[in-house]
Order: C-alpha cells, then sequence, then structure tokens
C-alpha cells in the first residue's frame, strides 16, 4: 500500500500526485494507491493517514510525503514503523507556516481554508527530533527548491538513501524522472531505471 500525502495548500491533484495515480494505474495496482484530501488541522490530518493504514502490516506501507507531507509522513513511519519516502519535505514547519495563519487558498481550487494558529502547536506535537530507522526513509530533495532549505533536509534524514537533485524547484517539475526510484523504494517493480 501507498498512502501519498500532499503538501501544505495542496491536494490530489497535484502533479506528483496524479503522476504516482497514473503511474500504479498503468501497472495494474489502482487499488494500492491512496491519496486522500488532507484537512488542514494537522492532527486531523495525521489522524486521517492513520485511519487508513490501521490494521495493515507495516511492512507492506509505504507513506510518500511531498512538503509538509513529509513531515506527516516521518511522524507517522516513526510511530508505526513503516517506509516513507520524503520528496522536498518541510522539517521545521513550525516555523516556516507561521506566517500563513488566516485564511488562505489552496492551489488546485479557489476554496479558502483557514490555516488556524492552534494548528502551529498540532505540528509542535508532530516534531520527531531525529529520525530512529534511517533505512526505512528515502530523501528526495531539490538544491533549487525556492520554498525550502534542502540542506536542512540533508541534515534532518541522516544516513537515509537519499537523491539529491541539482536544481530542480520545490514541486519537483522533473519528477517523472524520478518516479521508478521512488517506486523501487516502495518495493513496486515498474520495469524501469531504478
Amino acid at each position: 500500500m501507498i498512502l501519498y500525502l500532499h503538501g501544505f495548500r495542496s491536494s490530489p491533484r497535484s502533479f506528483k500526485a496524479r503522476l504516482l495515480g497514473e503511474r500504479m494505474a498503468a501497472l495494474g495496482r489502482s487499488a494500492e494507491y491512496h491519496c486522500p484530501q488532507l484537512p488542514a488541522s494537522p492532527r486531523e490530518a495525521t489522524s486521517l493517514a492513520e485511519e487508513l493504514i490501521h490494521g495493515v502490516d507495516p511492512e507492506q506501507v509505504t507513506l510518500i510525503g511531498s512538503s509538509l507531507g513529509g513531515y506527516y509522513a516521518t511522524w507517522i513511519a516513526e510511530r508505526f514503523g513503516c517506509r516513507a519516502v520524503v520528496l522536498n519535505p518541510a522539517v521545521k514547519p513550525p516555523r516556516d507556516l507561521e506566517k500563513y495563519v488566516g485564511v488562505t487558498t489552496a492551489y488546485h481550487s479557489d476554496e479558502p481554508f483557514e490555516f488556524k494558529r492552534e494548528y502551529i502547536d498540532e505540528l509542535k506535537a508532530l516534531e520527531v527530533e531525529r529520525i530512529t530507522q534511517p533505512e526505512r526513509y528515502f530523501l528526495v530533495a531539490a538544491t533549487g527548491d525556492e520554498v525550502l532549505d534542502w540542506r536542512e533536509m540533508v541534515a534532518h534524514y541522516p544516513g537515509a538513501k537519499q537523491c539529491i537533485i541539482q536544481g530542480g524547484d520545490h514541486g519537483i517539475s522533473a519528477f517523472e524522472d524520478y518516479i521508478d526510484q521512488v517506486l523501487a523504494f516502495c518495493g513496486i517493480t515498474t520495469g524501469g531505471g531504478a
């Protein structure tokens, strides 16, 4: 099972989420891919993710988290012992998202949502000071990320499998070039390069 956790202001309609869904469908494995719309509340978002993997053998679960979803994926992976692929993950979202407290809109719709001040405390409660089993993690980080510092990402996942993209951007617009590596880490054979 692959559970994709999108980033802040994002959705299942994000480029990477759709690309993964299409690839899993092409492999005849759509039933193993899940990408829910996450609530704005970090506590509710992680609770939803936990519900989706509840009862599934952690060895059979890989979380793929993008940006803020990477922060969530790390916390859940530490709790449940499953694998996690983190794509330009947020490492310090209580600091980085402070400026977004208030009403904003999602990237893939004009629908407003509120990012409440209490969500900063919810984010703090999800902090993983250091990962415990680096072999369970695969970090994909772009040095050209215009939103988050790739060096913080590398420092936060010492000993993990790492793919550092020279240049690139926060959305990893060249994600198609890395999808086979990501799926291989998830235990999915694609026939492409790994």
